[in-house]
Formats: C-alpha cells, sequence, structure tokens
C-alpha cells in the first residue's frame, strides 16, 4: 500500500514539471534595447526612426533551440523620428493610427538555428490591426555573463524587412518624376540587452501545531 502511495505522489509531480524544464526567461532591458526602422524618403535618402517604448520576453531553451519562444511588444505613440512634425504623421491614421492601434506585437512560431550564434526566428507580426508572418535574422544570443548589480546579462541583435501595404499602411504621393514620398519597404532592427529573470524563492511551508485532544468526560464520584 505504501509503494502504490509512493508511486501516486510521483506521477503528480511529473504532471506539475514543465513541458519546457530546461528553458530560461529573459526580459528586454528597456533603457539598453530598442527597435530601429528605416525607410526610403523621396527615393533619394533613407530616414531613420526608432520607438523608444519597447517590452519583450524570451523563453530560451539552450539545449533544444527549437522549443524557445520570443513575444515583443511595442508602444507604437514612442515612435522617434528627431522631426516632431513626422513623428505626428506617423501617429495619424495615415500610417500608425496609434489611437485605434496603440500598440504592434511580434510572437515567434518557429525558432531555427542555422549557424553559430545565428538564428532565424519567423514569427506573426501584428501592426494596423493586420497579422502577418515575417522572419527575423538573429545573431546571438550572446554568452551570459554577471553584471556589477547581481544580475545575469546576455545581449541580441535581429533584422527583418517587411512591406509596410501588408498592413494597410498606404499612405503616399507621386513625385514629379515618378518617384513616391515614401518607400514601401521597411528595415527592422532590434538591438536588445536581456535580463535572466530569477523566480522569487518560495515561502517557507507554515507548520500548524497539532490539535489539542478534546478532553476526558468526567466522573462521576464512586458511591
Amino acid at each position: 500500500m505504501r509503494m502504490y502511495k509512493l508511486m501516486t505522489l510521483a506521477a503528480v509531480c511529473a504532471l506539475w514539471i514543465p513541458a519546457n524544464a530546461s528553458a530560461t526567461t529573459w526580459e528586454m532591458d528597456a533603457a539598453h534595447s530598442g527597435i530601429e526602422f528605416s525607410v526610403r524618403h523621396m527615393m533619394v535618402s533613407t530616414v531613420k526612426g526608432r520607438f523608444e517604448k519597447v517590452k519583450g520576453t524570451v523563453e530560451l531553451d539552450e539545449k533544444e533551440v527549437a522549443k524557445s519562444t520570443v513575444e515583443v511588444t511595442i508602444d507604437l505613440s514612442s515612435v522617434n523620428t528627431n522631426e516632431p512634425k513626422r513623428d505626428g504623421h506617423l501617429k495619424s491614421p495615415d500610417f500608425f493610427d496609434v489611437a485605434k492601434f496603440p500598440t504592434a506585437t511580434f510572437k515567434s512560431t518557429k525558432v531555427q538555428k542555422v549557424g553559430k550564434n545565428k538564428l532565424k526566428v519567423t514569427g506573426e507580426l501584428s501592426l494596423h490591426g493586420v497579422s502577418k508572418p515575417i522572419v527575423l535574422d538573429v545573431e546571438g544570443p550572446t554568452d551570459p555573463f554577471k553584471t556589477p548589480f547581481g544580475t545575469t546579462v546576455r545581449g541580441v541583435h535581429a533584422t527583418g524587412k517587411i512591406d509596410r501595404k501588408d498592413f494597410e499602411i498606404g499612405w503616399n504621393k507621386v513625385l514629379d518624376n515618378g518617384g513616391v514620398v515614401v518607400g514601401n519597404e521597411v528595415t527592422l532592427e532590434l538591438n536588445a540587452e536581456l535580463v535572466e529573470k530569477v523566480a522569487a524563492p518560495s515561502a517557507p511551508a507554515v507548520q500548524t501545531a497539532p490539535a489539542a485532544k478534546p478532553a476526558a468526560p468526567a466522573t462521576k464520584p464512586a458511591k
């Protein structure tokens, strides 16, 4: 009977072990991470910008990297091209329409190792109310190391390209020479410093005192 109870307990414990138990969780350090973009302007120059507010989480399985996952959220209202009027136009319904679509998200669907410290990450980018698959070429992550502040960090760099028309962001003006004001191809670049998320220590078990035994009923004195 005791052996049966032990086997049952082991089976229950096994059910609580995560399927990706070897994975570690890493969060983007907002102060040292960012997403930049670049696009052709009037077919003669390239304009760059960045999103100041980005957050993301990586579940990294070093033994089986294909089991790793990536999630990133971009606050589109944080767009910065160093030109306030242009930033205001990008936030308008002509482009991001941040009043209606305040964020863009990326969720990985496939992670492939394609070389030493090189990955190809496929995922779904949701932008402007449209979700489309995109592919990112990733360098890293770098080897982890301890900082003077007691945290463990590592770096990652990723690039990709999208066609803004695929996300129904199609505002443009035709120039006299036949060109357009804004190019359709947008280059994306992510530089991220990842900080390992340390699980909070579990609270010690509280031991309760055994319940007091009920008092024995008083016995009547013998006559």
